[in-house]
């Protein structure tokens, strides 16, 4: 028997798995048939807690997405990740440094039950996503489907593509979305946001995840759209970023200045997968 927890951030869903206690070997396969709504306990992402190697970390983060694959970030399973491990017994602390796939975040506890994560500094250097331009800038044109469109792009810990729109109801998610996430540009594939700036301190954001598709929310998807917005002087040093699930906040001093983000984590269940997984 395998225990998990069934937790989500603002609709953003996850299996959290305690890999200290009791082993698990995440193959591919085994995420899929985990991650299937109609077969499994259903999942956008398979979150791993390991130990870490790392003095500096009390833990590893690992993010495995429903098609198996493995990422180096996700900001609501951040949230998640950090009330599992307190809800656990597995740390006491407020502030819980913890080893991701692209490098150390910070987990701060509130008292509200809120979670802060310390998301760290966004890149924008292309190279960093990947994507295939020689320079960097503040906008990019991108050529999907025989047309024209602008884009900012943004490593936030794993790579993010964004691009503003009128009306957030309206926008092609799905279809250009996955155009987008696939486009040949992004070698190792891109997630994909539209954002709506209703004033300096409010946008609406919708996100196609890569290895998913479109998810009630997206923690690293909030901040890019955030730090993209802000890089093009539509907003505010702090915001509130309106996802399908709820709303984040989202705070960037901009610079060299790390990306905050506040939100929801909420347990949903505890179950046992049988050996059959």
């Amino acid at each position: 028997m395998l225990k998990f927890t069934k937790m989500h951030g603002l609709g953003n869903d996850f299996v959290v798995i305690d890999a200290i206690n009791q082993h698990f070997d995440p193959q591919p396969d085994i995420i899929r048939r985990i991650a299937d709504r109609h077969f499994g306990v259903g999942c956008d992402q398979l979150l791993l807690v390991e130990s870490s190697d790392l003095t500096e970390a009390d833990f590893r983060y690992r993010i495995f997405n429903a098609n198996g694959g493995e990422v180096e970030q996700c900001g609501n399973g951040a949230r998640c990740f950090a009330r599992f491990v307190q809800a656990q017994g597995l740390s006491k602390k407020k502030q819980i440094p913890v080893e991701t796939q692209s490098g150390l975040i910070v987990l701060h506890l509130e008292e509200n039950g809120d979670v802060t994560v310390d998301m760290g500094v966004p890149n924008f250097d292309p190279a960093s996503l990947p994507f295939q331009r020689p320079q960097t800038r503040d906008q990019y044109e991108l050529k999907v489907d025989g047309q024209s469109m602008v884009i900012g792009a943004v490593s936030m810990g794993n790579p993010h593509a964004v691009m503003q729109v009128e009306a957030i109801e309206d926008a092609p998610v799905q279809s250009l979305g996955n155009l987008v996430t696939h486009h040949s540009d992004f070698p190792k594939q891109v997630n994909t946001g539209f954002m709506q700036v209703i004033n300096r301190q409010h946008l609406r954001v919708r996100v196609h995840e890569r290895g998913v598709g479109e998810t009630m929310a997206c923690g690293t998807g909030a901040c890019a759209a955030m730090v993209i917005a802000r890089h093009w002087n539509l907003v505010d040093e702090k915001i509130v970023v309106s996802l399908g699930g709820g709303d984040l906040t989202i705070q960037w001093a901009g610079g060299g200045q790390s990306v905050f983000m506040t939100g929801p984590a909420t347990t949903v269940f505890q179950g046992e997968l049988t050996e059959s997984f």
